[in-house]
């Protein structure tokens, strides 16, 4: 199996060898005659640690090697994440304007009840789009990613829910023919974890959006493009067994009124533990992403 090639020191080395997940370092990587993937994440977390962990994991889980590039705002400075983690291991879009990638991921951010344009960086990530269009062959979107790409590539709006949506949802797999769906269930579970939604009336009159997966409760799942250059997963498949749960933890610390996570802890009781049902369709929805859609489609050559 090849690995994900990841920074010498990265914090994630370790728990990740300690899951018995194989990963390389630059170093290893180099004495071998291949081309491997270049993969860029543009991650607006704010527990940047835990989210490179938890990308790191599933983009290990397949053949295909992988080299990573991490990138954060310029026009944002983290408040979560040390300093020296980020000059370490973080480029900014300057630093790469002028490289390509065959696949980039934008992760989810907390500014989910802010409209789009009052987000700080939002200028600086509309320009990251509309550079990703022409410099990357592949892209996923998660969560607010999701919406906000949607929003600034088709005009797709959004709304805010009547209570937060956090749990395990079932999913049913609308086309079973995308490479994207092989071999998945009819049905699965996703976790998610937000307080808006894209607009599905919206979604449905956009004739270059498909929805590949949808959910009665959740809504709209995973979309792509016709070309499918362009994957918008709602969800959170990278979640880890603890996520949700540190993430009501945190909710009701702060006194917020907040349901029990759906479907997430065994007879919905947090002190009976956690029902995991959701990883194996997340590794397979990783897994053909970067082999159907990414590994072979591009060239390579980056620059062609």
């Amino acid at each position: 199996m090849s690995p994900v090639i990841i920074p010498e020191n990265l914090p994630a080395t370790e728990q990740l060898t300690n899951e018995n997940i194989f990963v390389m370092n630059t170093r290893r990587a180099t004495t071998q005659d291949i081309r491997p993937l270049q993969f860029l994440v543009l991650n607006l977390m704010p527990t940047k640690i835990t989210t490179e962990t938890q990308i790191l994991r599933l983009l290990s889980n397949n053949l295909i090697q992988i080299e990573l590039t991490f990138m954060q705002m310029a026009t944002y400075e983290s408040k979560n994440t040390p300093k020296s983690h980020l000059d370490s291991f973080y480029t900014t879009f300057k630093e790469i304007y002028n490289k390509r990638y065959d696949a980039m991921i934008i992760t989810g951010a907390p500014v989910e009840l802010m409209n789009f344009e009052d987000v700080d960086y939002w200028t600086e990530f509309t320009d990251i789009l509309d550079w990703a269009h022409e410099r990357i062959h592949s892209c996923m979107f998660i969560c607010w990613a999701a919406q906000a790409a949607m929003y600034h590539y088709y005009g797709i709006g959004k709304r805010n829910l009547n209570k937060k949506l956090s749990g395990i949802y079932k999913h049913k797999v609308i086309n079973k023919t995308a490479n994207l769906t092989r071999g998945f269930d009819d049905y699965f579970d996703a976790p998610h974890s937000r307080y808006t939604e894209a607009i599905t009336e919206e979604i449905r009159k956009q004739e270059d959006l498909e929805i590949l997966v949808d959910s009665e409760l959740a809504g709209p799942h995973i979309l792509a493009s016709i070309d499918r250059r362009r994957l918008f997963i709602t969800g959170h498949p990278e979640y880890d067994r603890e996520t949700l749960k540190t993430e009501y933890i945190r909710d009701i610390n702060k006194g917020l009124k907040i349901d029990v996570p759906h479907n997430y802890f065994i007879d919905d009781n947090p002190e009976k533990g956690i029902n995991v049902t959701w990883k194996s369709h997340a590794n397979l929805l990783y897994a053909n992403w970067i082999n159907y859609y990414v590994y072979q489609e591009t060239d390579y050559d980056l620059n062609k």
